[in-house]
């Protein structure tokens, strides 16, 4: 199993390390704390209009899809979800805080850059594989993260999945969001 499948397999678990390395130096200001919630709530909102279009898919360990989703956040950027993952976290280092902000989050978006990367890369040339044409053209018109600023117009007419639906997908995020924040606050408020 090379690298990139090992990441994507346990993807839900290897930002573990980092989450305690950002508990362990945290150092919590209430100024940070807002733009902490701000960034949390952004990066997750991101997340669950990406998962009201990809499904429960989403939360698969093995690479691959189904159906080629290309449109709601897809349209934008092919990556929705990590980039909602990477704000949730920098949200995080703004509310556990630390002596050094900006050091915990060049260390917190390095981690990420390099797990995206590798898993990002599996990905492509999975789908690739799977809907050949179909995702090159994607790819040429859709960029990896950084996205686009008008929707991708496609034949895509996806038709999102309820919200209720969504919450079931999301619930082990959100239950990782509330557990840290608890965790944050037991560590710092009930000394």
């Amino acid at each position: 199993m090379n690298t990139g499948n090992l990441l994507f397999k346990y993807r839900s678990y290897t930002p573990i390390p980092l989450a305690l390395y950002i508990l362990y130096n945290s150092h919590p200001e209430i100024q940070n704390m807002l733009i902490g919630f701000i960034l949390i709530v952004i990066g997750e909102s991101l997340r669950m209009w990406a998962v009201r279009y990809a499904g429960g898919v989403t939360r698969t360990t093995k690479v691959g899809a189904p159906s080629l989703c290309t449109s709601g956040p897809y349209s934008y950027t092919r990556n929705p979800l990590y980039i909602g993952n990477m704000i949730i976290y920098s949200g995080f280092v703004f509310v556990a805080g630390s002596l050094n902000i900006l050091s915990m989050l060049i260390i917190t978006w390095v981690f990420f850059i390099i797990q995206y990367y590798l898993i990002i890369n599996l990905e492509q040339n999975t789908l690739i594989d799977i809907f050949g044409k179909e995702y090159k053209n994607y790819m040429n018109n859709v960029p990896i993260l950084f996205p686009r600023l008008s929707s991708w117009k496609n034949k895509d007419k996806y038709v999102p999945i309820k919200f209720s639906k969504t919450i079931k997908t999301e619930k082990r995020t959100l239950q990782n969001i509330i557990l840290l924040m608890l965790i944050i606050y037991f560590i710092h408020y009930l000394k």
